[in-house]
């Protein structure tokens, strides 16, 4: 065998071992797609706001509770959009959408996100409001940086940049809502293009 072919056959069991090891079906649509819904739910939500009685958020208010609902539907939606549109990209490549690779990417991707989420929920009850938006993106940015070991590599950039923004919104509290803008809405888009003609489009 000449070294070219040597070379061809270290390379096939590379890829081998990097799809049994890592679940890489994940779709970039589905990105793009997480970003539109969530610059909907925050123009939406920042309209209810600043066209209310009082202009701000309290945490037993109606205001509070709508813009939570639409939170939790911005979340919802892009979850069903992405278990959708990566299963669907999974079944046309050929590959199990619930194997090992998939089940670490979800345990590591869940357990930052659940601290998280827990965390912010107790401040909010103690009434701390100020860095709730920078804590939502710290907390998710590093559950992008843990699953990103069992998925694409690329995810660990969106993440670290999630993180940054994170840093800098707890910086600058009263622009909160700006930084979650460009971290959950503007960097899912560019993320998602990224993703979808690097690897969705053959």
């Amino acid at each position: 065998m000449s070294n070219e072919d040597y070379l061809k056959d270290i390379s096939e069991i590379k890829n081998l071992m990097n799809k049994s090891s890592r679940f890489i079906s994940l779709s970039g649509l589905s990105g793009i797609l997480a970003g539109i819904y969530a610059l909907i739910g925050a123009a939406v939500a920042y309209y209810i706001v600043t066209n209310s009685t009082r202009g701000y958020l309290i945490l037993d208010g109606i205001i509070f509770k709508i813009c939570a609902a639409i939170l939790l539907s911005v979340a919802a939606l892009s979850i069903i959009t992405g278990i959708y549109l990566t299963t669907r990209k999974a079944k046309k490549n050929g590959e199990k959408i619930w194997d090992s690779s998939s089940k670490r990417l979800i345990i590591n991707f869940l357990i930052p996100l659940v601290v998280g989420g827990l965390y912010i929920l107790i401040i909010l009850n103690q009434e701390r409001y100020g860095h709730t938006a920078a804590l939502m993106l710290i907390f998710y940015g590093l559950a992008l940086v843990n699953a990103s070991k069992y998925s694409i590599g690329d995810i660990r950039y969106l993440g670290i940049t999630q993180i940054i923004l994170g840093l800098m919104c707890a910086f600058m509290p009263s622009y909160g809502f700006w930084f979650w803008v460009l971290g959950f809405g503007v960097m899912h888009i560019i993320y998602g293009s990224i993703m979808h003609f690097k690897y969705d489009i053959k």
